[in-house]
């Protein structure tokens, strides 16, 4: 079975993630910056009118995936939170200054998330050697990669996403993600053997009464349900 992930940026597109027919919601905040940790309201809300998972992002900043003790305090205090709260899982990812996985911190945020599915995001993508960060990944225990084969796009990154797949021989699930649309999804299946897709599915939105530069962004319903109707073709 093949399955969809939405990144959502709020409650509401959570909610409109699940009306058109996601299987999770990864709740994010800040997705011009790749995402931070959404608030504990927006946690909490998202957690109470769900139905289907939902997977906060982990992450204190924008920026690089190497964190100062005081951040990584602050992650293991929002993970508190997140298994407080009854997620069904979470999404983070560390890298140390090598740019290798930072298998000690990992390991430790691991432990406390259980019994947590959890995610490695795509900190995976500036991994010194994507190959050796999987095994790493596999070897601490996560459940999920979400890569663009460390490429900007995974239409750019197939090739290495497919490689990637393959070298996991089912030890773990291989998530594609960052450019992935209703054009495209079909070859990204076909293609790469994945079985998980991740995307924003968003459209910009613009108040009529303002100017262009207080537009925001929300997952978009009718691309959702493209999404989820190409899946089910494949599935």
């Amino acid at each position: 079975m093949i399955s969809l992930e939405i990144c959502a940026n709020s409650v509401t597109s959570a909610l409109i993630a699940q009306q058109g027919g996601a299987n999770r919601v990864e709740l994010c905040e800040n997705l011009a910056e790749g995402g931070t940790t959404p608030s504990y309201a927006q946690i909490e809300i998202a957690r109470k009118l769900l139905k289907i998972e939902l997977f906060p992002i982990l992450r204190p900043r924008g920026g690089d995936f190497v964190y100062s003790d005081l951040e990584f305090e602050i992650m293991k205090a929002d993970l508190t939170i997140i298994k407080e709260l009854g997620c069904d899982g979470v999404v983070f990812g560390i890298l140390d200054q090598d740019g290798n996985v930072d298998k000690h911190r990992c390991a430790e945020l691991l432990k406390l998330a259980q019994p947590l599915q959890v995610t490695f995001h795509r900190a995976f993508d500036k991994s010194a050697n994507l190959f050796q960060a999987l095994e790493d990944i596999i070897a601490l225990g996560f459940s999920r990669i979400l890569t663009s084969g460390g490429k900007p796009t995974v239409i750019e990154g197939i090739e290495t996403i497919t490689k990637l797949v393959s070298a996991a021989k089912g030890r773990i699930s291989i998530m594609p993600g960052s450019g992935v649309n209703e054009n495209n999804l079909d070859e990204l299946i076909i293609e790469t053997g994945a079985t998980e897709f991740h995307t924003t599915a968003k459209s910009v939105i613009q108040n009529a009464s303002t100017d262009s530069e207080y537009c925001r962004e929300l997952t978009d319903l009718k691309k959702v349900k493209n999404l989820a109707d190409i899946i089910e073709r494949h599935s």
